[in-house]
């Protein structure tokens, strides 16, 4: 087994100059409803400390391109501006150094040797041919699985297509999704498969069935005459697939919806506001993420994770793994462009990398359970 890459998350040192002597941060009014006020400080997804009262603090619920907010009686919330009400007090300042009394602690998880943003083991450059340590990445998830972790997986309709569907429920059914994200089509589809037994009218060795095109519209008929997804597994209208293991393990899911959108199924969320409201309820929670074949779902999400998870004590950070699963690297490139530094590209397709993964945490737990007996 290849052994995990251990990261040691270094806090800033508030005693040492310059830090010591820093001011504290400026807050000034939102002059009216999604308004901000002049200089306003745009948050990253990195550890960020602000000075308030004398003592330095970090605000909660970390995502990039946001602000800070506080609340009587101090409470520093990070904010979409959208979100910010007038009056409210708005953190401003452009300087990430701590000069004006915030500071964006990109070197925390460095060993002094590499340049910042850069995690240890997700720091190597996207590349088809570059090989992918499914052993670590097993790893990862089952730790994460083991401390308890939120698990937050984004999937695309190609998955589905590319016949990794069975593995995707094998994760359900296993405990290692605690979320799932996605859009209209990723549940079109796998919702047409458990009824008729076709992805976009093709049977599962890829050739066409009479009538096949309009498969994928009756069974959006069929789960909307049903009353919704829910109520379509609980009727048995859909016996099998990844809609009918979420529903059955009680594992929450999301559905933001597109203008492209077939049907939509009653679940999908139409209004793009609610759906990232809904789907902040659960990037918040994240302590893992898999996107798997889904470019904009999947640069969505990224934009609303921190790049670290909290954990105990409050200064022992620790990275917040990220994997990008696609067929070319333009995606994972692009989600690293947009400020998701710590996601790790696999550039593959979503078959084979489900199959695989799964390959490797089955292999995983099996070496686990002696350590388990013998505790």
């Amino acid at each position: 087994m290849t052994a995990r890459p251990r990261f040691q998350y270094r806090p800033p040192d508030f005693a040492a100059p310059p830090l010591a002597s820093a001011p504290d941060a400026r807050f000034e009014p939102a002059p009216a409803d999604g308004v901000l006020p002049d200089g306003f400080f745009s948050t990253t997804n990195l550890p960020t400390y602000v000075r308030a009262a004398g003592a330095w603090r970090r605000p909660r619920l970390p995502r990039m391109d946001c602000v800070i907010v506080r609340h009587p009686p101090g409470d520093l919330v990070v904010t979409e501006p959208r979100r910010v009400q007038r009056g409210q007090l708005v953190a401003v300042g452009t300087a990430e150094d701590g000069s004006q009394g915030i500071l964006v602690h990109s070197e925390g998880f460095l060993g002094g040797s590499h340049s910042a943003n850069e995690f240890g083991f997700m720091q190597t450059a996207v590349s088809r041919e570059r090989p992918v340590d499914y052993a670590v990445l097993a790893q990862l998830l089952g730790e994460e699985k083991q401390r308890g972790g939120k698990i937050l997986w984004v999937v695309g309709p190609a998955l589905v297509h590319a016949r990794a569907r069975e593995d995707m429920v094998w994760f359900v059914r296993n405990g290692y999704v605690q979320a799932f994200l996605g859009g209209n089509a990723v549940a079109v589809h796998d919702l047409e498969a458990a009824i008729f037994g076709t992805t976009l009218g093709m049977s599962s060795s890829g050739e066409g069935v009479e009538g096949g095109h309009a498969l994928h519209m009756r069974a959006i008929n069929a789960i909307r005459r049903a009353g919704g997804i829910t109520a379509a597994v609980r009727q048995s209208i859909v016996t099998a697939g990844i809609m009918h293991a979420l529903v059955t393990h009680g594992v929450p899911f999301v559905l933001a919806g597109s203008i492209r959108d077939d049907g939509p199924l009653p679940e999908v969320l139409a209004d793009t506001l609610a759906a990232q409201d809904a789907m902040r309820q659960f990037t918040a929670q994240a302590t893992f993420a898999v996107f798997v074949a889904t470019a904009l779902h999947a640069i969505a999400v990224g934009n609303m994770l921190p790049a670290f998870v909290d954990a105990l004590p409050p200064d022992e950070l620790r990275p917040l793994t990220t994997i990008c699963v696609d067929q070319t690297e333009f995606v994972v490139n692009k989600l690293r462009d947009r400020g998701t530094h710590q996601a790790y590209g696999v550039v593959t397709n979503a078959q084979d990398f489900m199959h695989v993964l799964r390959f490797y945490v089955e292999r995983w737990e099996q070496a686990q359970a002696p350590a388990t007996i013998l505790r």
